[in-house]
């Protein structure tokens, strides 16, 4: 196996490595920090089925970035469902053994790139244009964005523009890697930057704003119901503190 090959198998289990550490310790930050206040942003559900129909819509369809402007809404949405559907299209490379035949079926979803890149496109157009996005924009805003452009545009090459590479070896290579099979990775240029960048993109997820992903289920703005004028809200850090003084 050449060197190349093993730097970027140990690179992928690094970047893996990173990712599931990083997420999990910020969940459990996010998880134990406490929320001594009701603070839900208005109007709120009064229940807790309100809120799990708040947080599925908010989720799936991006309200309330719908209602704060359109045009953000409509790159934004593009964008995460484009992703989605485009990590359903690539599950056949990394699946052991035989593909279901539902993934299969997944084909058609490669032309999910086209909206994927338009999406993109308007979020860095966006903050180069807007005043006010601009003016709080950092360069890792940029660079994050650049980062998911370069690789949806590789992706497309190998894909529509005859990029292709040895696509045996993309399937040995990608599924020996969850199947601890290890094989040669694939020489294409077009190839290898795409993967590459990928696992950057792995690697740098806990310390990205992609962590979001799992932070907005955690947002007290949103996840809260509206009843402080039924319920008295304590947080259990204060109800251990309350507890410990009623028995000193």
């Amino acid at each position: 196996m050449s060197l190349m090959s093993i730097l970027f198998i140990v690179f992928f289990y690094l970047a893996v490595s990173l990712c599931l550490v990083g997420v999990t310790l910020k969940v459990i930050q996010y998880a134990s920090t406490p929320v001594p206040l009701k603070i839900p942003t208005a109007p709120a559900p009064l229940t807790k089925l309100g809120v799990i129909l708040r947080m599925t819509r908010e989720v799936l369809l991006f309200s309330s970035l719908f209602r704060a402007s359109k045009w953000t809404w409509l790159f934004g949405w593009l964008f995460h469902w484009a992703l989605v559907l485009l990590f359903i299209r690539h599950l056949p490379y990394f699946w052991p053994g035989e593909t279901p035949e539902l993934l299969r079926q997944a084909e058609p979803l490669k032309y999910a790139a086209f909206p994927l890149i338009f999406g993109l496109s308007g979020l860095l157009a966006r903050r180069f244009f807007v005043d006010r996005v601009r003016y709080i924009s950092s360069p890792s805003d940029y660079l994050l964005l650049l980062l998911l452009i370069a690789i949806a545009v590789t992706g497309a090459l190998m894909t529509f523009a005859h990029f292709y590479p040895d696509m045996g070896m993309v399937y040995s290579f990608t599924e020996g890697l969850i199947t601890l099979d290890w094989s040669e990775l694939p020489s294409e240029g077009v190839f290898m930057a795409h993967i590459f960048m990928v696992f950057i993109l792995i690697a740098i997820f806990p310390i990205s704003k992609m962590l979001h992903a799992p932070g907005v289920f955690f947002s007290p703005t949103l996840n809260q119901t509206d009843d402080a004028r039924k319920k008295r809200h304590i947080s259990s850090w204060a109800q251990e503190k309350e507890k410990n003084s009623k028995g000193g």
